[in-house]
């Protein structure tokens, strides 16, 4: 799709887009044009992704681990056509607020615009 990013198919219905160069996790994003469009750009490769691969699945959901929930310590978006399969599986991608968990591609891209 580009060549600044890397995809991952971990199984049909769950991908990971994955940037070439190392950021640690979302706390390593900063509020600036470059870190927003990254975090975009990942989006639309992942919506692209789901829509073609995916394309029964009525809802998708975009987001990133975040600490101390994160368990590899290399930025990457998780894109999931749902519904989890098994249920339990969306245990694993809980908003905790203030605590991390998982947040939306949305929400980050929310906190990262430009002013």
């Amino acid at each position: 799709m580009t060549e600044n990013l890397k995809l991952n198919c971990l199984i049909d219905r769950h991908y990971l887009v994955i940037p070439v160069e190392h950021i640690s996790t979302v706390r390593n994003l900063k509020r600036r044009a470059e870190d927003y469009s990254l975090v975009s750009h990942m989006l639309d490769v992942g919506r692209t992704l789901l829509q073609r691969d995916a394309p029964q699945s009525k809802q998708y959901r975009f987001g990133f681990h975040q600490p101390p929930f994160n368990s590899v310590n290399h930025l990457h978006l998780h894109c999931l056509a749902l519904p989890f399969i098994p249920r339990w599986k969306h245990m694993k991608y809980l908003s905790l607020g203030p605590l991390g968990g998982f947040i939306e591609a949305e929400k980050l891209l929310d906190k990262l615009k430009p002013e």
